[in-house]
């Protein structure tokens, strides 16, 4: 199994607090995953701005690089007990209500808690 590359904000408390669950489980069980806070990050490795990379959550795997609702398959895929999730959350019509939800709801409103909260570190 290849290693899995998530690069997630270590500045959202959301993120950050979810990606500590995740990691808590990996190590658990040894699963092929390396938690990278965008950061601490050398981006141009992925490609990425830095508001590029703050916007979604990416995975990297196999070098092939996944931005959004995908990425949370990838990851959930590499976690023997988030992979009953990510059988569930792949069935075509449920897959499409994750990507609405997480492009147009989640991500949006995450990024805009992460501007304002740098706005106010200023």
């Amino acid at each position: 199994m290849s290693n899995t590359e998530i690069l997630y904000n270590g500045r959202c408390p959301i993120c950050s607090a979810e990606i500590a669950h995740y990691r808590v489980q990996a190590e658990k069980v040894r699963a092929p995953l390396t938690f990278t806070d965008l950061n601490e990050a050398d981006l141009s490795d992925w490609a990425l701005s830095k508001d590029q990379a703050t916007r979604r959550i990416h995975a990297r795997k196999d070098g092939q690089i996944i931005s959004g609702f995908p990425a949370f398959l990838i990851l959930w895929r590499d976690l023997p007990r988030m992979r009953w999730l990510a059988r569930l959350m792949s069935l075509p019509v449920l897959r499409q209500i994750a990507d609405i939800g997480y492009n147009y709801l989640a991500a949006p409103l995450l990024y805009r808690l992460h501007l304002w909260r740098e706005a106010k570190r200023s």
